[in-house]
């Protein structure tokens, strides 16, 4: 890979307790590109951009963000970056483009300069009509849009987003979706941790799917599919007997949703495989109450990478 933005090499972190956080962690990541950093609540992905941000250092390994060491060359790090992380950290009692205009003079920048900055930043995500309200005043997706302003004062080469959309609408999801598309466009790396799949499908160039602070695989979504399999198999059934009449299909991963009944599993042959499962259930005596035969998602990847019910994304903390 050609002049890669970020390294990350070998990278282990340890917390309280001798728990790793990341467990020998080797990233290689593209410049201009919008990076998705995909995995469940305690994967690792927020300890991965803190080390790259510069808060707190790796036990091992070796990390660098656009040519700086994140150890020691943090200031020049510093300098080249922008963070918006999981929780909107902006001043209730100042307005919106007085927030923007703050970190600007942290910066640096001079008082005029912050303020024409924060003057573009703002029509840019179009929140001109609000931008001199108190920030206490906002919707939650006004909040995050005004925080991830705030990140792009310094015009960062790295935008590190960790979790962006968490708790927004639908409709400031696709706002701030497009925002992230437009400094792709223009050539800010973005480094986006997340735990919906579909946001990952729709921006990411590509995608490293982590668990337990461990690299399971990488790629662009299209290719991370294909890995999985052509075909996907859900049936929805009344009865856990269903696993047991299902083994004789083999060694195909299935996976149980115990909430909701439904089994999903690999099928290599399409429609054969689901046949024969069909099959399997009818000898059983077991019908079920629905059934889908379908390319892989991004949530078949990871269940079939981490063997987890989609539901343990929201279950441990980052």
């Amino acid at each position: 890979m050609d002049d890669p933005i970020i390294i990350v090499d070998e990278v282990t972190k340890r917390f309280r307790g001798g728990a790793r956080a990341l467990d020998a962690l080797t990233l290689v990541i593209p410049r201009g590109a919008v990076y998705g950093l995909l995995g469940p609540n305690g994967a690792g992905k927020t300890t991965l951009i803190r080390i790259l941000a510069t808060l707190i250092c790796p036990d091992s390994g070796r990390a660098r963000v656009a040519g700086q060491d994140v150890v020691r060359n943090r200031a020049a790090v510093r300098e080249r970056i922008g963070l918006a992380g999981q929780f909107a950290a902006v001043d209730d009692h100042l307005t919106g483009r007085e927030n923007i205009a703050m970190i600007g003079r942290l910066y640096g920048l001079s008082r005029r300069e912050a303020a024409a900055r924060a003057a573009e930043i703002v029509d840019r995500i179009h929140l001109t009509d609000v931008a001199d309200r108190q920030v206490k005043t906002y919707s939650g997706g006004m909040r995050r849009r005004i925080d991830l302003a705030a990140s792009l004062i310094g015009r960062p080469q790295v935008l590190f987003l960790d979790e962006p959309t968490t708790g927004v609408d639908p409709a400031s999801r696709q706002d701030l979706w497009r925002l992230v598309r437009d400094l792709a466009a223009e050539g800010t790396t973005v480094l986006l941790t997340t735990q919906y799949l579909d946001e990952a499908d729709q921006l990411a160039d590509r995608i490293a799917v982590i668990d337990h602070g461990r690299l399971l695989t990488e790629g662009t979504a299209t290719e991370l599919k294909d890995r999985t399999g052509g075909a996907i198999v859900e049936i929805t059934v009344g009865t856990h007997l269903a696993d047991a009449a299902l083994t004789a299909l083999g060694p195909l991963a299935a996976r149980h949703d115990a909430d909701c009944n439904r089994i999903v599993l690999p099928a290599p042959d399409g429609p054969l495989t689901l046949r024969q499962a069909l099959r399997l259930l009818d000898g059983a005596e077991i019908t079920p109450t629905d059934v889908a035969l379908h390319r892989p998602t991004l949530d078949d990847v990871f269940l079939a990478l981490t063997c987890r019910d989609t539901r343990t994304l929201a279950g441990r903390p980052a």
